[in-house]
Parts: structure tokens; sequence; C-alpha cells
């Protein structure tokens, strides 16, 4: 499976969005990565519908929106019409998660479940056949620029195992979380092939150099 780069716009510069996304594509990167919090489920307030919908014309790649928010399937629709390719959500935060999982496929687009790292795997096995994707995240959301957590590296794997055992071994893995050219072979070597780089990208003067970076990491 391929490796994809999804830089997050959450460490991008946001007075010059639109052409951070830009240079973001044209430096290497496979998807933009939309970080959207409430300040209920994680204690910070980002990004919401219209900034999707604004830096949608400035990139023809996949705008992968992920959810960090109470009662996700609220705003389903208005991600879908600002522009997501792809709408991943909280098991913490959905009672009825395959109700939601089958609502943003409805739209017709991707649908993704996340894992906070203190969520064990096996709260995404009675799902795994519904999505397209799985994340998991490798630092406690809410801000960016966090430490690694190495525990989160078992979970990776055994969610691979699960996906290979059910015959869905292309439905993507990605991670999102203190990744760098240190921690990216980690994490590819576990079974993730989605890598959300924040810091690691627009933290950086030349991005399409820290994408190679990341990429020569593993041997991508």
């Amino acid at each position: 499976m391929t490796i994809k780069i999804a830089p997050s716009i959450l460490s991008s510069d946001f007075a010059r969005l639109g052409a951070e996304v830009a240079e973001a594509e044209a430096s290497g990167g496979d998807w933009i990565h939309v970080d959207v919090m409430d300040g209920h489920f994680v204690p910070n307030i980002t990004l919401g519908a219209p900034i999707v919908q604004a830096i949608k014309p400035h990139t023809g790649l996949l705008l992968d929106v992920h959810l960090m928010i109470e009662n996700p399937e609220r705003y389903i629709a208005d991600f879908v019409k600002a522009g997501a390719g792809m709408i991943t959500v909280h098991v913490e935060a959905c009672v009825h998660l395959h109700r939601v999982i089958h609502l943003i496929k409805e739209h017709g687009i991707m649908a993704g479940v996340a894992l906070n790292p203190g969520t064990p795997a096996s709260h995404v096995q009675e799902v795994l056949d519904d999505v397209d994707m799985v994340l998991v995240m490798t630092v406690n959301p809410g801000f960016g620029g966090q430490a690694f957590i190495p525990g989160t590296l078992r979970k990776i794997r055994e969610i691979r195992s699960s996906l290979i055992e059910r015959g869905r071994p292309n439905v993507h893995i990605e991670v999102d979380g203190g990744i760098t050219k240190e921690t990216a072979p980690l994490v590819v070597d576990a079974g993730a092939d989605v890598l959300v780089a924040g810091s690691a990208v627009f933290g950086k003067a030349d991005r399409a150099e820290a994408i190679t970076e990341i990429r020569q990491s593993f041997g991508g």
C-alpha cells in the first residue's frame, strides 16, 4: 500500500491559508488534513466548514476532515457540502457510531473512525467492516506540536492485523500526532499508511524538503 503524507493545516499560517494549502500540494503532500475542534470534546477551538469551503478551490487534493467534536452527526452535511472528501469521527464522541459512519457514506464520501490514545483497539472492532479508514491518535487530541506516544504502536499493529483477518487490507490506517522523520518509520512498520504531519511540514521553511525527509525516513 502506498504511504500517504497528509499535511495538517492546524500548523499552517492561517493568515495565508489558501497559499499554504497550495504549497503543501506542490511540495508533495497527498491529502490535506483538517482538524476540527469544538472546545468541548477537546480543549481547543479551531476550524469549521467555512474554512473547508475556503481552501477547497486552492487544492485538488482530498480534504481529510477530522471531527474532534461532540454530536458530529449534526455537521456531516455541512462539511460534505463544503468539500470534504473524507470525514472521520471519534468513537468516544458517537453514541450510535454505526449510524454516523453510514450517514457519512450516504453522502458519497469516505468515512473514518478515530481512537484517542487511551481508547483500546477493541472499541472499533464492530465497525471495521464499514469504514474506509481508522485514525489512531498518537498524541492526546487538542493541540499541535505534541510528542509522539510510543504505546500507540501496539494499537496500530492490532488494528492492521484485524483488518487483514477480515479480508480488508486496503482500509487505511492514519496516524495523527508527533509524526516526524524519526517516528514515521515506526508507524509505517506497525501498519499505518496515512501520516498526518503538522509542524513537521508547516514548521519548516522548505515544505518540499520536509515532506521528502519524512518519505525517505521509511524508504518511500
